[in-house]
């Protein structure tokens, strides 16, 4: 069976072919034009990529973005994500694509489809799957919910919780982990996820989410 980040990256690809180049996305200001140049940038030349992290080089980043698309054209960028990353680049090897890429590319494929004036319904995934994003989940959690004001627990319904961050008040976010992960990473109004707490906290945890 293939790995869940080559059948993502797949329809994320088959996605970008149908939807065109300019479809919104859930990644503010970008459309999807945007969204394949990034994915090519992040894998082709990482050292490009770290303005999406950090916002001083944020220049860097967008001025790469801008370069491939013109000279490669939206159907190019896709056509080599479909391919998968060239060159001098960890993403080329196979076990750093399915650690990495799992999440990357589910997220992603889920701003396009969940975008616009009709998004669509979460999609039913394997369990096998559902369980790699909640290891994912389960990681990156920690370190996106470090700065919550307010304790937070995720938890999948009949398959346990975590504490991702310690507080006196929290938080839990309950939903399946694939759910959780866009709640996570930034996509909470576009995501299936229950929060639940004390008025006061729930208020706290949301105005800190809406900064992510």
């Amino acid at each position: 069976m293939t790995s869940l980040a080559a059948r993502e990256r797949a329809a994320l690809c088959d996605l970008f072919d149908r939807v065109g180049p300019d479809a919104p996305t859930l990644c503010e200001g970008w459309t999807t034009a945007d969204l394949a140049a990034h994915l090519w940038v992040r894998e082709n030349e990482p050292w490009a990529a770290v303005g999406v992290a950090v916002p001083a080089l944020a220049g860097l980043t967008e001025s790469r973005m801008r370069t491939v698309l013109h000279r490669l054209g939206f159907r190019g960028v896709v056509d080599e994500l479909r391919r998968g990353a060239h060159g001098i680049t960890p993403f080329r090897f196979g076990a750093v694509d399915r650690l990495v890429n799992s999440a990357e590319l589910f997220i992603h494929h889920e701003d396009v489809r969940r975008a616009g004036d009709q998004p669509q319904p979460p999609r039913r995934l394997d369990p096998g799957d559902q369980d790699r994003l909640w290891s994912t989940a389960r990681m990156m959690g920690r370190m996106l919910m470090r700065r919550s004001p307010v304790g937070v627990v995720a938890e999948r319904p009949g398959g346990g919780s975590v504490r991702l961050r310690p507080g006196t008040s929290t938080v839990t976010l309950i939903g399946e982990p694939s759910e959780l992960l866009l709640a996570l990473s930034g996509r909470r109004d576009a995501a299936d996820v229950t929060v639940l707490g004390d008025d006061d906290a729930v208020a706290r945890f949301l105005a800190y989410h809406a900064t992510l």
